[in-house]
């Protein structure tokens, strides 16, 4: 939607400046064609002001515009602004660790027998990292949408029954999608989900970057009869364009120790059960 400005030709720089950054906070993001048809100037000039703005902290610059820091409110920024999403090569090298430990805290959930629903992404395939090294488990059935997840549990077979749910291939996460992504899981009853997310927060819920993978997490949802969110700390805090579930919607959440502990103890006073996993000494 176009910005609704008037009067804004000739403004001096320095309140030009201003005024783009009260802009910025307020929608989350804007692009900068809009910034140069309100104010009368030219693109090169909003790139600028974009990139001052940038260097003074007051806003992110993405390609095509700018997205806020913080909105108004404080209500955490989203990047569903056109910020580029990270790919699964890119997101495997943060918080390495961390998302290791929250793999072997999940991995510790699961008995014999039972039926596990694996998400795509990079603390997913912690888990199934987990799962895998568990000796003591047998006759395990998963199931993922995620091809790097299923690589990485082919090794447990046959101890594990490993099966892909099909659909579109969005090759940035390696994950499959709609269209022709729900099938499967509407036909099954699991035990668990394991379910990653962009973004967790004690009053906006369980949020994702990307439309359609937030459509199957919640059709995943609905095919467990227990949901547990395995996020790492990073997440904590951000609210991002595409609603997963409420917070009450999960059972657990797993995440790591750099997670901001006062956003955490509001997750658990809004109901949501959290459990921080620690990396081992020298990690």
């Amino acid at each position: 939607m176009p910005l609704v400005v008037v009067d804004l030709e000739g403004v001096p720089a320095e309140e030009r400046r201003q005024r783009i950054a009260g802009m910025v906070e307020e929608r989350g993001f804007v692009h900068v064609g809009d910034l140069a048809a309100a104010f009368g100037i030219s693109r090169v000039t909003v790139r600028s002001d974009l990139d001052g703005l940038e260097k003074q902290g007051r806003l992110r610059r993405v390609r095509g515009g700018a997205l806020a820091r913080h909105r108004a409110g404080g209500m955490p920024a989203s990047r569903a602004g056109g910020a580029i999403e990270s790919s699964f090569e890119e997101a495997r090298g943060a918080a390495a660790a961390e998302k290791a430990a929250i793999g072997r805290l999940a991995a510790r959930l699961i008995s014999p027998g039972e039926s596990v629903i694996l998400d795509a992404g990079t603390t997913a395939t912690a888990v199934a990292r987990a799962l895998v090294e568990r000796a003591d488990l047998h006759d395990v059935v998963l199931l993922t949408n995620g091809l790097s997840v299923a690589r990485e549990l082919e090794s447990a077979i046959p101890r594990y029954t490993v099966i892909v749910t099909g659909g579109t291939l969005r090759p940035l996460q390696h994950s499959l999608v709609s269209p022709l992504g729900t099938g499967i899981l509407e036909q099954v009853n699991a035990d668990t989900v394991f379910l990653g997310c962009n973004g967790v927060h004690p009053r906006r819920g369980f949020t994702n970057l990307n439309l359609p993978e937030a459509e199957l997490k919640q059709a995943m949802i609905r095919s467990a009869a227990r949901c547990v969110v395995v996020a790492d700390g990073s997440k904590v805090g951000r609210v991002e364009l595409a609603p997963i579930c409420p917070i009450g919607q999960a059972d657990l959440l797993i995440t790591g120790a750099s997670a901001d502990a006062q956003t955490l103890q509001d997750c658990r006073d809004a109901g949501l059960d959290v459990d921080v996993a620690t990396a081992p000494e020298g990690h």
